[in-house]
């Protein structure tokens, strides 16, 4: 039997491999915009710990690994995520 080895990803704010199941993706879709938990295209990828989404400067870091520019309406629905991890 053949062991699948999980999938690591760097978390864009403390810059920690964790597996993919455990962060949050964040993907910038050249069709539906920008999307949470699914969708192909450019990703990037938070942890959940508090030090990481409490960051000063994510948003910053959201726009240059997404390359875009964030919409107000993400924002908004971004820190709604962010506030069901806080509980």
């Amino acid at each position: 039997m053949i062991q699948k080895t999980p999938v690591m990803r760097i978390c864009i704010s403390c810059k920690k491999k964790f597996n993919r199941i455990h962060l949050l993706k964040i993907t910038k879709d050249h069709q539906q915009g920008i999307m949470l938990k699914r969708g192909t295209g450019r990703s990037a990828y938070i942890c959940k710990s508090k030090k990481c989404y409490a960051d000063s400067k994510i948003k910053k870091k959201l726009q240059k690994a997404l390359k875009t520019s964030l919409e107000p309406e993400f924002v908004e629905i971004f820190e709604k995520e962010i506030e069901s991890y806080n509980v």
